[in-house]
């Protein structure tokens, strides 16, 4: 090759069993998370936008960039949020070209209510004690810090 690849870690029988049981979490948190948001008559993207709103007003490029989808496709998402009352769009006060996009009052407590009926992690993890708990959210923050950040 060009001398520029990366050496891949080994995959080993552990590495490919996590990889199976992180794929069949990620299948029941994403199938939970629909059925979620269908409750509340929310698409599952029109929850992930309300969810990464949490973290304060953003641009609706970086909402795009983050959940990974299209800027065209998180304009017709924010429409129909804006038009429930859920989210408003504001001049970004550093740049009066840029629209924020908030969560409304309305919109945030949609979105705290969701998240607090997901039960697929709550079960599972009362099966830890507080400790393993622990360990595993810093096992998981050291992979996440690790992850190369979508383009």
């Amino acid at each position: 090759m060009d001398g520029m690849e990366t050496q891949q870690p080994p995959t080993d029988p552990v590495t490919l069993e996590v990889t199976d049981l992180m794929a069949n979490l990620v299948g029941i948190f994403h199938r939970e998370y629909e059925e979620a948001a269908a409750a509340r008559s929310l698409t599952g993207a029109q929850a992930k936008v309300l969810a990464l709103l949490r973290r304060g007003p953003m641009p609706m490029r970086h909402i795009a960039q983050t959940l990974s989808c299209e800027p065209s496709n998180i304009t017709g998402i924010v429409d129909r949020l804006e038009s429930r009352g859920f989210v408003t769009r504001e001049a970004d006060p550093q740049d009066r070209r840029v629209k924020l996009v908030a969560a409304t009052g309305t919109g945030t407590a949609a979105s705290v209510e969701l998240r607090e009926s997901l039960h697929f992690a709550r079960e599972p993890l009362a099966a830890l004690d507080p400790e393993e708990r622990i360990q595993l959210r810093d096992l998981l923050r050291r992979m996440l810090a690790g992850a190369v950040p979508p383009a």
